[in-house]
């Protein structure tokens, strides 16, 4: 539903199930994947972020998972989760509403970056210490993550783990939606929706790699020096303004692409703006989300007002509809292909994720409020690494009964325990 997906080269249900739950590496990084039996056998913990049924921000939870070493299988490699990205489609998933995301419980969360800390055999072109960015379908949210290698992309030098985690959700996203399927071409003028989100500052950054495109973008007023300075071309406030006004105003004719991440009569008002061989891509169903918990007075609304076209109107508007949803992307080439292209543009200084905030695991309530209450500039990101103590905010009335570090210990089962930390509101 939310263009901000994950992809998905490999979906076999024994490595998303391996992923859910996967074994952390020690204190000491194993060198290879035949570790000592004394290390095998040494009990380890590591943190994730488990959703632990659909609703409101409480179903987020840490825990604090101990099991033994894991054994690493062909072209695996076990990496160290240093960052982990905040995505549209982890707030359709926490109310139930993405697809994709296995039933509870399961660790969410589809990009990362980190360290390799281990390789499995017949791992050729990875080795233990390199910083790569990770994708996968779920299981990123926690330190240690078990992927396969052609799952995991070397981050350029001068890239923060902060930025790895930033780039792959939504830059592939972008690029596949204007280069693959709108074909943006010099002169041509783009409108996104939600320009400073994620998807939005993409969108921006590679629109600007060809000349001349115009850029329109919806944004709350507060936002709109940000994305300007971004590269947005007109920034358009949509609370207080019609911005299929606005545009007319501008660009009588409308423009040639829109791209749509809201759905309902957004959509409606979108088509309506295109230029005839204009071309609108609709990638999510944001105005579906109303609350922290599923509104089916709100989806009732969307669909009912959802665009409703035939071949023959289509014919005589010559205009184009498509839709875009990174997470049924099986093509493991293209997918790779595109992220090798957008390292290059980093490195080239022509795109570079701006990073809104950072949150600990503990923190993680607080990051779904930003993001869900449209308070971020950039990316939200989420931080494996245990809070410090010095970190932590002063207790008041409100945060005494949050900042509890354990609830207990829960699920105990064969070699694995699970103990669960109650995260910040």
């Amino acid at each position: 539903m939310s263009g901000e997906e994950a992809p998905t080269p490999q979906q076999q249900p024994e490595q998303e199930k391996k992923l859910d739950g996967p074994p952390p590496a020690g204190s000491e990084a194993p060198q290879d994947s035949g570790s000592s039996p004394a290390a095998e056998e040494k009990p380890l913990s590591f943190r994730s972020l488990v959703l632990t049924g659909y609703g409101g921000y409480d179903k987020v939870k840490l825990q604090v998972k101990t099991q033994k070493q894991p054994q690493l299988e062909a072209g695996e490699v076990l990496v160290r989760v240093k960052a982990c990205g905040l995505n549209f489609a982890e707030l359709l998933g926490r109310q139930g509403l993405y697809e994709l995301l296995p039933a509870p419980p399961v660790i969410m969360g589809m990009e990362g970056s980190g360290v390799i800390e281990a390789v499995g055999e017949d791992v050729k072109d990875r080795k233990v210490g390199d910083r790569v960015i990770v994708l996968n379908r779920s299981g990123m949210w926690q330190e240690v993550v078990v992927v396969s290698a052609n799952l995991t992309f070397p981050m350029p030098e001068q890239m923060s783990f902060e930025e790895g985690a930033a780039i792959p959700i939504n830059y592939l996203t972008a690029y596949m939606m204007l280069f693959e399927m709108a074909n943006v071409r010099p002169g041509k003028s783009v409108l996104i929706h939600m320009a400073a989100g994620g998807v939005g500052f993409a969108v921006t950054q590679l629109c600007q790699t060809v000349p001349d495109v115009t850029v329109f973008g919806t944004a709350s007023a507060p936002k709109h020096e940000t994305i300007a300075q971004g590269g947005v071309t007109h920034p358009i406030d949509y609370r207080t303004k019609d911005y299929v006004e606005e545009i007319r105003k501008i660009s009588p004719k409308g423009v040639d692409i829109v791209l749509d991440p809201l759905g309902g009569s957004d959509t409606q008002k979108g088509f309506s703006l295109l230029k005839p061989l204009g071309m609108l891509i609709v990638f999510g169903a944001a105005n579906c989300v109303t609350g922290q918990k599923k509104n089916l007075l709100a989806m009732a609304k969307t669909w009912y007002n959802q665009l409703s076209l035939t071949t023959l109107k289509l014919m005589q508007s010559n205009k184009a509809v498509c839709g875009f949803h990174l997470g049924y992307i099986t093509d493991d080439q293209l997918i790779s292909r595109t992220m090798f292209k957008l390292l290059e543009l980093y490195g080239q200084g022509k795109i570079k994720p701006r990073i809104d905030s950072c949150y600990h695991f503990e923190e993680v309530t607080d990051a779904f409020r930003r993001m869900h209450e449209r308070q971020n500039i950039g990316k939200v990101i989420l931080l494996p690494e245990a809070k410090k103590e010095e970190e932590k905010p002063k207790s008041s009335p409100e945060l005494v009964e949050n900042v509890e570090k354990t609830e207990a210990a829960v699920n105990v089962k064969e070699e694995e325990t699970t103990e669960e930390v109650k995260a910040e509101d």
